[in-house]
């Protein structure tokens, strides 16, 4: 396991200035590569540590986020897709944005359902981009840099960490109840 570690270091090294560019560029392809978020988040810390990694999937998240709303505003077949998607996963929940935010601190959340929840709720690109790039932060640092720990702990803690999610998701649809 050292001599893998060792490689990818050296690899690292070499790439230079580009390794950095290539990662951003992978956060966009990630959804056409199925990868979750929370691998190339972990990737990243291992890969450039905890302030460049968060940096840099900050960076590729936001990128990403923004190809997503021209990508579903250019394209109506593919917003329909996506509105189908989230019609059959989330039934059309109502959902704040700090509720939006909440999920997407949990592993294996769709990014771009989410994306396009963001989408539905504000009223111009510039209110979307502002309140992704906010949602991004805290599970870049996050994921960035407990994301390997959360992966290996045991199962009770894991379920108990998503628990808490849940909670404070419901909470936060408590609380635009009561404010409606």
């Amino acid at each position: 396991m050292n001599s893998l570690e060792l490689w990818i270091q050296r690899i690292i090294e070499q790439a230079g200035w580009i390794a950095p560019i290539l990662f951003i560029l992978l956060h966009l392809l990630r959804p056409i590569l199925f990868i979750p978020v929370v691998v190339l988040c972990v990737a990243g810390g291992y890969l450039f540590g905890f302030v460049n990694g968060t940096f840099y999937s900050i960076i590729g998240l936001s990128l990403m986020s923004a190809a997503f709303y021209k990508v579903v505003n250019l394209f109506p077949s593919v917003r329909e897709k996506m509105l189908m998607l989230k019609r059959k996963v989330l039934k059309d929940q109502k959902m704040t944005v700090g509720q939006v935010m909440i999920l997407r601190m949990m592993p294996f959340i769709h990014f771009q359902l989410l994306s396009l929840y963001l989408i539905d709720m504000t009223k111009s690109y510039k209110e979307y981009m502002y309140y992704s790039v906010l949602g991004i932060i805290i599970p870049s640092m996050v994921y960035t840099a407990f994301g390997q720990s959360i992966t290996d702990m045991p199962w009770y803690i894991s379920l108990l960490f998503v628990a808490c999610l849940i909670g404070l998701y419901s909470l936060f649809g408590k609380l635009n109840k009561k404010g409606n």
